[in-house]
């Protein structure tokens, strides 16, 4: 059974993707407000937090940074890495929805302070992002709601969605993500 991980700031669209996915009998995968934005929906969903057997720690700053999740992204289509996840209880995971934190609207925002600014830098979702674009020969990456239709359609037609140019989509995304933030603190 396949598995996906959904960690969104942006939830636009995302009921939907989800439904399609577990209609194809995907299991879901998602932390914070997307888990729970989808048990809402009545959408089952395994907690980031109960897949890795660790809390989400430091305020919510750390949730997907964990082997579990990153070793299931990063694994090559080898009977030797399976073996090494599925030892450690874990297994592949082959979708990423992620999108990020709005830093951009937030150092738009009048009067916004230096906190808010650097809590609203993303990591983890930057790292998703990478590490589904850096395997995308066996992992698909969806950083933009607007690729949930393509995705799920190809999906549901038993293709292999367009995952290199989903891959490169995600790595333009964090490049230019890094590029706004070392403009802005660079100032």
């Amino acid at each position: 059974m396949p598995i996906a991980i959904l960690s969104v700031h942006n939830k636009a669209g995302l009921v939907d993707f989800a439904k399609g996915l577990t209609s194809l009998g995907w299991t879901l995968l998602a932390s914070g407000g997307t888990a729970s934005l989808l048990r809402e929906n009545n959408i089952k969903v395994i907690g980031v937090a109960e897949y890795t057997n660790s809390p989400e720690i430091l305020g919510g700053r750390v949730k997907t940074l964990h082997p579990a999740i990153h070793g299931g992204l990063l694994a090559r289509p080898t009977q030797t890495d399976l073996d090494e996840l599925q030892a450690l209880g874990w297994d592949y995971i082959d979708l990423v929805a992620v999108n990020l934190y709005p830093f951009e609207e937030t150092i738009a925002k009048l009067n916004v302070n230096y906190e808010e600014v650097v809590e609203n830098i993303d990591i983890g979702g930057v790292t998703l992002i990478r590490a589904a674009a850096k395997n995308h020969e066996r992992v698909t990456l969806v950083c933009d709601p607007v690729d949930y239709g393509v995705v799920l359609a190809a999906l549901q037609k038993g293709e292999v969605p367009a995952r290199k140019q989903l891959a490169v989509k995600g790595f333009k995304v964090t490049a230019n993500y890094d590029s706004i933030i070392s403009d802005y603190l660079g100032k």
